[in-house]
This record gives structure tokens, C-alpha cells and sequence, in this order.
């Protein structure tokens, strides 16, 4: 038979088909049908073609993706898959070829720019799965370590590690069936990125005579990589925050009309060559790209004062994973997981799984490699043999669940592979949350998603208590303070008061004569800017940098008077009662990330939650309490019955602005409600193929 489409009431697409070649051309051709602006805004991303048709803004990005060689590395990967996955793979792309006529005819961003749909190649799903995650280990913070070297001395290197980095994250976690109402495993959590619209997160439900699964699919690539539920098992991700790829200080020089880079033994060519941006509204810019032996050159070049060379393991092993990604499908217990698992190379995350059987897993998956432990910290010099790469980290770390596991990005199994976590915040509040009640369901799990208590500002706070000697407008602002629950309710006005303190510090402590020499960019591209600047870095590691001793006897605490008095004198917002700070969600607002910003967008309503809490809606404070990245879906998965599993996306289901399911899923999203994974083909409707 050929592929059946149903839709469940929020537009989700459910495909049939009778074997998984027509089936993966079916999930090709829908997610182009109905996402085909996304499609075609990746497939240019990773080619580094984005200018094109986007303008300027798209430079630095096209700039990088050249210079990365992530095009390039897709078909060296695409080029080392065995057949079968290949056949698999160029499965999806034929189905994407074959909807995106149709597709782009109903996304009207395709006439405002101009663009007409092109062609997918055969290794396009794995040039845009590298792109989405290419900075998602340490690239940006080494180059930050080493900005704080060369200002502040080596001693200074670690200074705003405080487990904070700012990179993408999530929450996940893992009841037994002891701890559930059912005796059956849930696995729930929610993955933090930048919200995008169309979202990065398609659901969806891939169905053949060999599997049934659903989950959530990242547009553009096949299968459903990250979470999914095939009845007899489901798994679930978070970024372990590993450190897996290397910066390399090169030596380049021009020599009979090549490029050349001393390495441990000594000059050896380069390969380089010139290729052209072609920037909508302006001149097309050249770009030389050059590889050495440790890898492409990333910043600077042959006739820059310096040049740095980015070593990452899909570009060493000709190897993504993607071989993991139908084994995926096809699995019916942990062990099946556990041995598609031991395939996966980038990114590296930490893997949860249950099954129905009872069995639990929690790994750590992908690629690491055995180098010097500077490596992990900053910028190495390529010309030493000590910081080779020699081999790769294995077994990889795993754990015995006993009851309950968690996994926020924090310390725990991944620690041996990484050099800076997220705080511990998130982790320890779930943990308390799931260890108050033994029979959890999967409607229960949106207390733990929205959870608001902010365990980070406890610190701010002690500090805050301290303070004597007041004015009686700030005295009465630290007295309110003392006094708030530590939630940030969406419609709470203490902790509004205390966002708004806490950026007049992170401003005073950024603005601090002793930070001074970190105020200027360095002389990074510009893409890696929002990684280097300072006052994002402080808002960060507040309370590491207050308790350093770096700026001086006395002064965290004057700073922190300062900003008391600044937001007491400041007075009210414009919409808050005479002598009352604003509502936490008057200014903390979602701003999605999109390619083509829409005409006629209005604000968004306020969110609750912030950076540190479990509903990790973030902002950067001193810089905006707007929000560009917060939970990107959420998710439970239940073992005892997948119909009784729960998701929900921001925004909906189709990229297609106007179409009835591009906004339906915001309110339930905005509320931090789920909705109904439909599992009974009877509660679905089919689509008619007329496109």
C-alpha cells in the first residue's frame, strides 16, 4: 500500500505505510508539506547560504558554516554510511523532494524573500542535523577562557565557570514503576533551546508493520532521534555538556602560492581555497576557507595576527551516528536503546530508557576524545605533539537507576567528560519534588515541568539580609525580598523586585573597574559575540564572581546597596499600582527566534520561571528579562500505557503561518498544560493526498 496521512485534532501527522522505505518517504514529504520554509532555511544554514536570501544579519553564520567544512563533513559521513542506512536516509530526502513544491506554494515566506524551493541531496538531513548542533559543546566558552587569560591572568581562566554555561540544556527524568501509580516506568522532561518558529520539534508518529513509534522528530532529519515511545520502549536525552571538540592556535604562512601550518612535525600544506557569499541587498563577500591537520580554520587565517582550527569528531571519524537512528525505531527493550546508543557520535548526551519488561537504563552516548586535559580548558598550541588527539573515551559513563534518575545538565555521570555543568538548581529541585510522592502519573508530571522555585537566588538573597543601613525605600525593597516565596509566578511582583535587582547588579558588577579589561569583544567573529560578552558571562556566575575576591574588600556589598537603592528609587512600572514593582511576566516575554521576522508578530503573553528554575525559561539579566530559549516541547512517556503519554509543543504542530495548527498548541504550552499522544487510528483523520 502507499503511505496513509492522518492528523490527530492538533494536526499532528500520523503515517502508515507497509514497510519503512515508503514510510520514511512518507515522514520526508509530510514534514515538507508542512514545513517547508524551516526545510529549505536549514538546507541553506548548513550549505552556508542563508545571506542569500536572508541579507546581511546572515554573513557570519554562511562565514562559519564554509569555514567548519559542515557541508563538506555531511558528505564524508553520508559517504561512510552502510547501505542500508544510506538507502534509509536518501528515502527521506526523496520524500522531501517530493513535497516541497507543495509545500512552499501555502508558506508565503518563500514569495516575501524572493527564494524558490531547491533540491535535497542525499546527505542534506545530515548537513543539517551537524548544523543544529556544531556549537553545542565548549567552542564558544574556550574562546571566552581564553579572552579572560589574556586580560586577567591564568589564574582568572575558571572565574565564570560557577556550572554555568550558557549553551542549550534540558531536564529529564526517570520513575520506576515502584515510584508510580501504575507499576509502570514514566519518563518525562523537556528540552531547552532557542524557541523557534516554526518549532525544532516536529511530533509525530511513524507507523509500518516492524514499528509503531512516536515521538518528536527534528525537522529535516529521519526517524525520531532524541525522544521517543515505541510501546515496548521509550528514551529520552539531555545535552551531557561534554567537551568533545578542540580549539588549535595555528602558525599559517603563504609559501609557493599555498597555505602552510607548523604542526608538531614541523610546516605542512593547508588545504585552501576561496568561495563566494552571495548576500541579498549587498555585494557577495569572499571567503577562504582552510584546513589543517588538526582541522578547518575557524577564526582568522593565513593573514590574520592569529589563526584558530576547530578538531571536532564527525570531521575525525567521517561519522555522525546516523546508523542509531533506524535502530532506534526498530527497538523493543533497553538493551535495543542501549546498543543503538553505542552508535552515536555527535552531539554527546545523556540517554535515559525504560521499557515495559522493567528495564531502566542511563548512559552516556557519543563520541569523546582521549587528549591532554588543556584541551578541555582553552586554545592549545597546534605545533605541540602533547595535545594530539589519542584515541577515544570508553566505555562510555552509565548508571544503576534506583528508583529515580534525573538529568539537568548538572554533574553526575557525564562529569568525567566535561569541565563545566549546569547548576546544580534544577537537578536538586526535581529530585525533591519526585521524592514527595511515590504514585506518580503522567498527569501529575506538569507539576515537576512547571515547578518556579528559584533556588538560585538564595545566595543574592543572603547577601541581600546583611545589608543594614538602608534608606527606607531600599530597606523596605529588602525586607520584601527576604520575604518572597523564591517563585517566579508569571504574575508575581516580588519576583520582578528581584529580577530587577538582580540585573542593576549584574550591570554595576559588569561595569566594575576590575572586569574593566573584559569590556571590549575580542577580536573573535562576530557569530561567537553573544558567547564573549561580559555582562551575560556575569549574570551567569554572579555569585563565583561576587565571592571571588576580584573586585575587592566590600565591594559585592556596595554593589549590591547600589542596586537595592537604583530599583527602590526607580519607582513603578508603567502598568503596576503606585509604590509596586511590575509582574515577573510584564517583563519577561518569549521572543521566538525566526528566520523572517513576522510583519505583523505581537507581544507574547508574560512566562513564569527563569534561568535556574525547573521551568527554565531563560532571560540575561543585566542584558533583557525577555526569553529566547525555554522548553522547546515536553514530554512523558508512559510504560504502562503509551496512550496515556503526554506532549505539547510551543506554537503548533505546522510551520504554515495562517494554518489552523501553526498557534494551537500556545495555550496549552503557555499554561504548561499536555495534551493526548492519540494512539487509537479510529480517533484520527485521514488526509486525502491531494498534494
Amino acid at each position: 500500500m502507499t503511505a496513509r496521512v492522518f492528523r490527530d485534532p492538533w494536526g499532528v501527522p500520523h503515517l502508515r505505510a507497509a514497510d519503512p522505505r515508503a514510510l520514511v518517504v512518507a515522514q520526508g514529504r509530510v514534514t515538507a508539506y508542512d514545513r517547508a520554509w524551516q526545510l529549505e532555511v536549514e538546507r541553506h544554514r548548513a550549505a552556508g547560504r542563508t545571506a542569500s536570501f536572508l541579507g546581511r544579519d546572515a554573513v557570519g553564520w554562511d562565514r562559519f558554516a564554509r569555514q567548519a567544512r559542515i557541508e563538506d563533513t555531511a558528505r564524508r559521513c553520508h559517504a561512510a554510511l552502510d547501505p542500508v542506512t544510506a538507502a534509509w536516509v536518501g528515502g527521506y530526502v526523496d520524500g522531501v523532494n517530493a513535497g516541497l513544491a507543495a509545500g512552499a506554494a501555502r508558506a508565503p515566506e518563500f514569495a516575501a524573500v524572493g527564494l524558490a524551493p531547491g533540491r535535497w541531496e542525499p546527505w542534506t538531513p545530515l548537513a543539517v542535523w551537524l548544523s543544529h548542533h556544531i556549537l553545542f559543546a565548549n567552542v564558544p566558552t574556550k574562546l571566552w577562557r581564553e579572552h579572560v587569560a589574556h586580560r586577567l591572568g591564568e589564574s582568572a581562566i575558571t572565574l565564570f565557570a560557577a556550572d554555568a554555561p550558557a549553551t542549550a540544556g534540558s531536564n529529564g527524568w526517570l520513575l520506576a514503576g515502584d515510584r508510580t501509580a501504575t507499576g509502570a516506568a514514566l519518563l518525562a522532561g523537556d528540552p531547552h533551546r532557542f524557541v523557534e518558529d516554526p518549532g525544532v520539534y516536529q511530533q509525530i508518529r511513524l507507523a509500518c508493520p516492524e514499528y509503531d513509534v512516536v515521538g518528536l522528530a527534528v525537522p529535516g532529519v529521519p526517524g525520531v532521534a532524541h525522544f521517543g515511545h515505541t510501546g515496548g520502549v521509550a528514551w529520552a536525552i539531555t545535552n551531557a555538556l561534554a567537551d568533545y571538540q578542540d580549539l588549535y592556535a595555528e602558525r599559517l604562512r603563504r609559501r609557493n602560492g599555498r597555505v602552510e601550518a607548523y604542526g608538531p612535525d614541523g610546516w605542512r600544506p593547508a588545504a585552501a581555497h576561496t568561495e563566494t557569499i552571495e548576500v541579498a541587498g549587498a555585494d557577495p563577500v569572499e571567503v577562504e576557507v582552510v584546513e589543517t591537520d588538526r582541522g578547518p580554520v575557524v577564526v582568522g587565517g593565513p593573514d590574520s595576527e592569529a589563526a584558530i582550527s576547530l578538531r571536532y569528531p564527525p570531521r575525525v571519524r567521517a561519522e555522525l551516528g546516523f546508523a542509531a537512528l533506524p535502530a532506534l525505531l526498530r527497538a523493543r527493550t533497553v538493551a535495543d536503546v542501549d546498543a543503538a546508543a553505542d552508535r552515536w557520535i555527535e552531539p554527546v548526551n545523556v540517554l535515559q530508557a525504560a521499557d515495559t519488561e522493567g528495564g531502566l537504563l542511563h548512559r552516556v552516548a557519543g563520541a569523546v576524545p582521549v587528549r591532554h586535559p588543556a584541551n578541555r580548558l582553552r586554545v592549545v598550541p597546534a605545533w605541540v605533539e602533547e595535545h594530539k588527539w589519542r584515541g577515544w573515551y570508553a566505555p562510555m559513563p552509565r548508571a544503576a537507576v534506583d528508583g529515580c534518575a534525573v538529568m539537568a545538565n548538572a554533574r553526575g555521570i557525564a562529569a568525567p567528560l566535561g569541565v563545566e555543568f549546569a547548576p546544580p538548581h534544577r537537578a536538586d529541585r526535581i529530585r525533591e519534588l519526585l521524592d514527595a510522592g511515590r504514585d506518580w502519573t503522567a498527569e501529575d508530571m506538569t507539576l515537576v515541568h512547571t515547578d518556579t522555585l528559584l533556588g538560585s537566588a538564595e545566595p543574592l538573597l543572603a547577601r541581600l539580609a546583611g545589608l543594614v543601613g538602608l534608606e527606607p525605600a531600599a530597606a523596605a525593597l529588602r525586607d520584601r525580598l527576604l520575604r518572597w516565596d523564591r517563585r517566579m509566578a508569571a504574575d508575581s511582583r516580588d519576583a520582578a523586585a528581584f529580577a530587577l535587582v538582580r540585573a542593576a547588579l549584574v550591570r554595576r558588577v559588569a561595569g566594575h573597574a576590575a572586569l574593566a579589561p573584559l569590556a571590549d569583544a575580542p577580536p573573535y567573529p562576530a557569530l561567537f559575540r553573544p558567547w564573549l560578552a561580559l555582562a551575560p558571562r556575569v549574570a551567569h556566575a554572579l555569585e563565583a564572581v561576587l565571592a571571588s575576591g576580584l573586585l575587592g574588600d566590600g565591594e559585592p556589598d556596595a554593589l549590591l546597596r547600589a542596586a537595592v537603592d537604583e530599583v527602590a528609587d526607580a519607582g513603578t512600572g508603567d502598568t503596576a499600582p503606585a509604590g509596586e514593582p511590575p509582574r515577573w511576566g510584564e517583563l519577561h516575554r518569549l521572543t521566538p527566534w525566526r528566520a523572517l521576522p513576522a510583519a505583523d508578530a505581537r507581544p507574547l503573553p508574560g512566562l513564569a520561571g527563569d534561568h535556574d528554575c525547573v521551568l527554565a525559561t531563560s532571560s540575561v539579566p543585566g542584558v533583557t528579562h525577555d526569553c529566547a530559549r525555554g522548553p522547546a516541547a515536553r514530554y512523558v512517556w508512559d510504560l504502562g500505557d503509551r496512550a496515556r503519554s503526554r506532549w505539547v509543543v510551543p506554537f503548533g504542530s505546522c510551520g504554515v503561518p495562517g494554518d489552523p495548527h501553526h498557534g494551537d498548541q500556545w495555550p496549552a504550552w503557555l499554561a504548561g498544560d499536555l495534551l493526548p499522544v492519540t494512539t487509537d487510528w479510529d480517533q484520527l483523520t485521514e488526509e486525502r493526498d491531494d498534494h
